[in-house]
């Protein structure tokens, strides 16, 4: 993955995404890599941190919203399909 001595560039960047820690994407893209991080390690709970960089109060509201309704349930029923 990225040089850790180093900024992450446009592709590092995307290798997180793709295969990494970055959990970016439609609602249903982010449901799915979650479930599957879940899944593979076994987790019992999973913490999301929804900003890296500061963004307005109200993108921000609406990360929240779409999280709770949109990618939690796509989660669980994904994860009750197993």
């Amino acid at each position: 993955m990225r040089n850790e001595g180093g900024p992450a560039s446009r592709r590092d960047f995307e290798a997180d995404i793709e295969s990494g820690s970055l959990d970016v994407g439609s609602p249903e893209k982010v449901a799915r890599k979650i479930a599957k991080t879940v899944n593979t390690l076994d987790l019992s709970l999973f913490d999301l941190k929804y900003s890296l960089a500061s963004m307005p109060h109200e993108m921000l509201l609406n990360t929240i919203g779409v999280y709770g309704t949109e990618v939690i349930p796509r989660v669980r029923e994904l994860l009750d399909r197993g």
